[in-house]
């Protein structure tokens, strides 16, 4: 399995080196959309299990319409996007009118607006960040700087836990995650920000402390959070997308959280 999992994280690093540095940008956009795609499938399949009547191929579809928006830049402001998420919500209802059984309709809709906001929504920061980045900056580079903080926390944190981790962090929902593992996955993407510290020139050293900081917090929380969702819904992976490294939504749980904490991060701060 370590094997699989060595060998499965070598090749999706080399698809997004090409995605990122090689492909053109509508290329990098669509990627995202197939990703996204997959991710809201997963997430769907495992709350049907629960016997949640979720509207999962509106939602799939619905899903991959909002990074598309973000890379045509259809929703250059706030008020766009939240009148995107208005409408989701009025289609959402709309379906449920339409159906007979009112059983657990709440639950539903409120499951089917989440995964929206939860994997499609969030991760399409990504796209804004490559297609519109803060400061001047080469998207590219921001893009590349938020993976490698993010991951490099999460190996760290599954490495060193693996090997030395004695007290669990929070058994409930992830019995396998230990406080050292947490730890070191702190402190390993607080050092990688400061050794990338050159992906981000606009940015004082200050800031790219901060940002690594945050960046692996975030990632932690992700992680936790889709956990829980496994666990509420009784799963091990989120799919069988890759032996040794799950599904997709297993792939990209950390970068959920993180890409938007960086996008706004950049965007909100004055600097000089």
């Amino acid at each position: 399995m370590l094997k699989f999992r060595l060998f499965g994280s070598l090749l999706w690093a080399l698809c997004l080196w090409v995605v990122i540095f090689v492909a053109p940008v509508w290329l990098f956009a669509f990627s995202v959309t197939i990703v996204i795609g997959f991710g809201l499938y997963e997430f769907y399949a495992m709350v049907s299990k629960k016997g949640i009547l979720v509207y999962r191929y509106f939602g799939v579809i619905t899903g991959c319409m909002i990074p598309l928006t973000a890379y045509m830049q259809l929703a250059p402001t706030a008020e766009m996007e939240f009148i995107l998420m208005a409408t989701v919500c009025l289609c959402v209802f709309f379906l449920q009118l339409t159906r007979r059984n009112t059983e657990q309709a709440l639950i539903g809709i409120a499951t089917t607006i989440l995964g929206i906001f939860y994997v499609s929504w969030l991760f399409s920061y990504i796209i804004k960040l490559r297609v519109m980045p803060p400061l001047n900056m080469d998207g590219r580079l921001v893009v590349l700087f938020l993976i490698i903080i993010t991951k490099s926390g999460d190996i760290g944190a599954y490495a060193i836990g693996t090997r030395f981790g004695r007290h669990q962090l929070i058994p409930r929902i992830s019995p396998k995650k230990t406080i050292e593992g947490t730890a070191s996955g702190l402190v390993i993407s607080f050092l990688t920000a400061f050794f990338l510290r050159w992906m981000l020139p606009a940015v004082s050293l200050g800031h790219i402390l901060v940002i690594g900081f945050l960046l692996s917090l975030t990632a932690q929380v992700g992680d936790l959070s889709e956990s829980l969702i496994k666990r509420d819904c009784k799963v091990k992976d989120s799919g069988a997308l890759w032996p040794g490294l799950g599904g997709m939504l297993d792939m990209i749980d950390s970068i959920i959280f993180t890409a938007p904490i960086l996008y706004f991060y950049l965007r909100l701060i004055p600097f000089r």
